[in-house]
């Protein structure tokens, strides 16, 4: 039975976030190439801010086009909150009220981390738990995300709050078995005769070189994942990793998901089963670059079955798997001695 806390607890989503609409595309993406967390520019940190603009005023039109064959914008805020919606409603036991809340906060969109500290502390919520919408712990999503929300609260000292953090999950066994249900699912759509010749495909996020060269460890947990849900799969057929959603004049992890499925098609292979990896929800990623972008390139090169599983979302085994990250979370740090869950870096 789940137990509850003894005082109320909010529990804050992190997501990167993006344009609900085609007006806010450009200003998306001037933020998000103006970070230099995520990505160096060229010509140093003070010229950034200019080279965004430009970058961004130069993709606008292509993203814009994007954006509306996909329905004219994100889907990823009102998926988050419908994530954060059944994650309240799991930890308090269905009850409509309870000793749980959840917040939402984008790191490059509203709501911010800000506004999410704000509604904490209007309803008089003292212990904070952060929990990403990224399985797999990198400095470029987590870790800035975690940044952000730190910047935030230093604005607020002294700041009332008792906070700690959940840094990654890739390999939960809730996590991983709500993912290896998508697969299944995906599996299954595919007819038998076809089936033992089909390649699965894992693809991820990419991520800029520079940061696996200073030690990042998001490659090492993307193979969490994966091995994961292979053993949990025991499936003969060949498996692949590759990295989509590379932007920005730097190098970037690979191999990319459209050569590898170029490969793929040059191979011979007939068959492909994509598997979004590290992503918990349909976004631009999933909706655009997976099922218009990379299909037409496995259509060009000969792949005639190109299956994709579904995103995870609000679906209840992934909720349920959040709710028990959030329970034994706090469970150990109930354990722990106080002094160590009241800063900020616990």
């Amino acid at each position: 039975m789940m137990s509850s806390p003894s005082a109320p607890t909010a529990v804050v989503l992190f997501n990167l976030g993006g344009p609900a609409t085609l007006a806010e595309v450009e200003p998306f993406l001037v933020k998000l190439f103006s970070d230099r967390e995520i990505i160096e520019l060229p010509l140093g940190a003070r010229l950034q801010p200019w080279f965004a603009r430009l970058i961004a005023k130069m993709r606008g039109p292509s993203v814009r086009r994007n954006y509306a064959s996909i329905g004219g914008g994100s889907p990823q805020l009102r998926i988050t909150r419908e994530q954060a919606v059944a994650l309240e409603c799991t930890l308090n036991g269905g009850a409509s009220g309870g000793p749980y809340r959840v917040f939402v906060a984008m790191r490059y969109s509203n709501p911010s981390a800000s506004d999410a500290l704000d509604a904490i502390a209007e309803a008089g919520i003292r212990r904070i738990v952060t929990l990403p919408l990224f399985p797999q712990f990198s400095v470029a999503t987590t870790g800035s995300s975690r940044r952000e929300f730190e910047r935030a609260l230093a604005k607020r000292r002294p700041w009332p709050f008792v906070i700690s953090h959940i840094e990654d999950y890739a390999d939960d066994g809730g996590y991983l078995d709500a993912m290896t249900r998508t697969v299944r699912a995906a599996w299954r759509r595919i007819p038998s005769r076809e089936r033992r010749g089909t390649v699965i495909l894992f693809s991820a996020h990419g991520l800029p070189q520079r940061f696996i060269e200073r030690g990042d460890p998001y490659v090492d947990r993307i193979m969490a994942t994966l091995e994961g849900i292979r053993r949990r799969l025991a499936l003969p057929n060949r498996h692949v990793l590759a990295y989509q959603s590379r932007t920005g004049p730097v190098k970037w992890i690979g191999p990319d998901t459209e050569g590898t499925l170029e490969a793929l098609g040059r191979e011979g292979v007939r068959s492909v089963l994509v598997v979004p990896l590290s992503f918990v929800s349909d976004h631009i990623e999933t909706l655009y670059e997976v099922d218009r972008l990379f299909a037409e390139t496995a259509r060009r090169v000969g792949i005639t079955r190109y299956q994709r599983s579904s995103a995870l979302n609000d679906s209840g085994p992934f909720i349920e798997a959040l709710s028990a990250l959030v329970q034994r979370h706090l469970a150990d740090s109930a354990a722990r001695p106080q002094h160590a869950v009241s800063a900020v870096t616990a």
